[in-house]
Parts: structure tokens; sequence; C-alpha cells
């Protein structure tokens, strides 16, 4: 076995739970995704267990497995959904609208009259012309104005299309209150795959002054979300859920003092990520020319249909294989008619040299923003399957 930077991981931390390992034996069709809906539960108990008094929305877009959301809802979690079809199969599990928040800001007006017309109650905004669609489709309803943060430290940072500038969210949360809607405070987010446990810090300040300077308005807020970042270990390992813990409840003590607001969690990657292990196929190892040995690994998954996140090589997966051969440098890819499916070429990556076709490279820590990214279709390629035991 070998990985990225492989002197930095010990074997041991390459290794799957028992379910994944045995299941992984058995060899079924590739490419999949496995689930250990155990290791899912045990996240978010440490979750709540660090975070008791916050509620938790699930971010449904991480993976919208049916067994994932239905377990979670077992557990007492509630939801973000990010489109009418994520809250549809929510309501058909029999999750309670109160339990949704419609956190996309980027809506149609149908969708949010359907929204309405099922009890959904809670959306986020960041622009005026979303507010008033709100204002029509889901009169009275409560909503949290979404303003930027800089994406500093993340892996997949989130600030370049949503959210919008502190003293807009202002303006934007008295019109609001002017429209008739229920202005409950502000959503924010620090990026995903955040590894710095620090940046809710100035966001929560930037809260904190906004509050204060809308109550002198007579508007009082009393809601902030926090959004999610709360990384998976893939390259390397991150700091655990307790430092996240402490580092945001040391930010709110300091911009909010004793008096806390009510604060929103959506974790995603976090709950989901290290459930999940991909288990895909070699298709072929090739050369480019006679006079450059460099060794091009192609898998039966790629870019389009499995793995979104490492476009521009932004999310690095830890990658098992099991030959044990000599480890050597690779470029590796995808099987798509498309150049640009390159997976890894600049970020290090050893695989054994003795790989041939046919062999089965695994991609660990994979539950998340694998399978709910997949293409449909793009060169005749089925959706990455989801297989939860």
């Amino acid at each position: 076995m070998a990985t990225l930077a492989m002197e930095r991981l010990d074997r041991s931390e390459l290794r799957l739970t028992d379910k994944l390992e045995q299941y992984l034996l058995t060899r079924p069709e590739t490419p999949f995704l496995a689930v250990d809906l155990d290791v899912v539960a045990s996240k978010y108990r440490e979750l709540r267990y660090h975070f008791p008094s916050t509620s938790i929305h699930y971010a449904v877009k991480a993976n919208p497995a049916r067994e994932i959301v239905s377990l979670l809802a077992r557990m007492g979690a509630n939801f973000d959904v990010a489109s009418r079809y994520e809250m549809e199969m929510c309501l058909a599990l029999g999750i309670e609208p109160h339990r949704l928040s419609y956190g996309n800001t980027i809506k149609k007006s149908a969708d949010i009259a359907y929204a309405f017309s099922r009890g959904v109650f809670r959306y986020a905004f960041d622009s005026e012309a979303e507010l008033r669609k709100l204002a029509i489709e889901a009169p009275e309803s409560a909503v949290l104005c979404r303003f930027e943060t800089s994406g500093e430290h993340a892996g997949w940072p989130l600030s370049k299309k949503f959210g919008c500038d502190l003293q807009m969210a202002a303006d934007l949360l008295l019109l609001a209150r002017k429209l008739g809607l229920n202005p409950m405070g502000v959503s924010l987010h620090v990026g995903s795959q955040q590894v710095d446990p620090t940046p809710w810090s100035g966001p929560l300040s930037k809260t904190a002054d906004l509050f204060r300077a809308l109550a002198r308005e007579g508007l009082i807020l009393d809601t902030v979300n926090i959004g999610g970042g709360l990384p998976g270990p893939y390259e390397s390992d991150v700091p655990p859920v307790r430092q996240y813990a402490s580092a945001i409840g040391e930010a709110l003590d300091e911009a909010f003092g004793s008096s806390h607001p009510n604060v929103m969690f959506e974790p995603g990657r976090s709950l989901v990520a290290e459930a999940g292990v991909i288990q895909s196929e070699v298709v072929l190892v090739s050369q480019e020319s006679r006079f450059d040995e460099t060794r091009w690994v192609y898998l039966d998954v790629g870019t389009f249909d499995d793995l979104a996140e490492s476009f521009g090589e932004s999310i690095k997966y830890r990658l098992r294989s099991t030959r044990t051969g000599i480890p050597g440098p690779l470029v590796l890819a995808g099987p798509t008619r498309d150049s640009r499916e390159i997976l890894y070429e600049r970020s290090g990556y050893d695989l054994p040299l003795d790989l041939e076709c046919g062999d089965r490279v695994e991609i660990l820590n994979a539950g998340a923003y694998t399978s709910s990214y997949a293409s449909v279709n793009f060169n005749g390629f089925p959706p990455l399957r989801t297989l939860c035991l």
C-alpha cells in the first residue's frame, strides 16, 4: 500500500472498519461507495457531545443517501436542504418540516412556494431579489441573511458565490421586517474543509456588532447559523472536534459575552467523510512516450462521476492498493474522453510500481461530496452507487 506523502501517515491509518474491510473482500463490481452507518452515528454522537446547545442541521448535500438521512433523523438531527428535491426526500422519510432549513440562497419562486406549502418556515437569502421572492411566496417566514467571509484556510472555499457584505446584510434584514417577514439573524460559512479551528472568531465578532446596530433600530435578532466547515482527514490528519468546539465557544464568548444567541450548525463532511470508501478498478497503466517514464494510471472513477473535489487537486484523498510492491510516482486520471479529467498530477502521489489493469484502488474517507456530485450519463457512465452497511 502507498499513498500521498506516505511518510506522514502510519500504515495503520489506512485501515478501514471491520465492516468495510469485510465487504471489500467480496469484490463487488466497481466503482461504488460503501458507507459504514455505524461511523456516521459515532460522528454525530461526538458532535452532539461537543456542541450540546447547538441546533445541528445535517447538510444533506454532503451525502443524500436515504439510509444516512433516516439514521440521523432517528438520532434527532435537523437538516439543511439545498433544493426542492432534497426537501421532498426528507419529507417522504417522515421528517417534520420544522426540522428543515432551506439554506440555499438561490431558489426558484416555485420551489419557495412548494416549501412553504409543505410547512417549511426557515430560509436563507443574500440579495434583495431573493428576499422579495420570499416575501411573496413564504410570507411571515423566518429568514437569515448570509454575509460573506474570506474562506481563508479552507480546502474548498465558498465565499466567491455566496454572501453579501455586512452593510447590505443590515439593510436587507431591515427590509425583511418591512416586507412582513421574520428576520431571525444571519448565516455565515467559513469554507468547507476548514483545517483551522479559529476562523469563526472574526465573523462572529462582526455578527455581534450587526446585532447591536440593528437593535438600536428596534430589530432584535437572536440566531446565527455558523455554517459547516469541519474537515475530513484526507492527505493529513486534522484537529479534533473538541478543538473546533472550544474555539467556536471562545469566539461566541468574546463576541456576545454570556448572552449567546441561538446557534445553528450545518455539518456535512465531518459526519460522513470517514464513513465511506470508494473501491475502483485500474482500467489502464500506460506511458505517453518511450522517452518519458511518467506512469499514467487510469481508474474507473473520475472528476465527472465521483471525485469533483479533486478539481484543481483541492481535496487530496488517501489511496490504498492491494498491491504491496515498491511505490513509485504516477499521474492519476479518470476514464472519460475529457482531457481535463486528471485527478492528481502535481500532488506527489505514489502507488506500487507493479500495479496492473484490473487491480483495485481504494479511495479512503470518501463518504462526503462524492456520490452527491456524480454526473448523470457523461460519456454514458452511470452515477456512483452508494451501498450503506
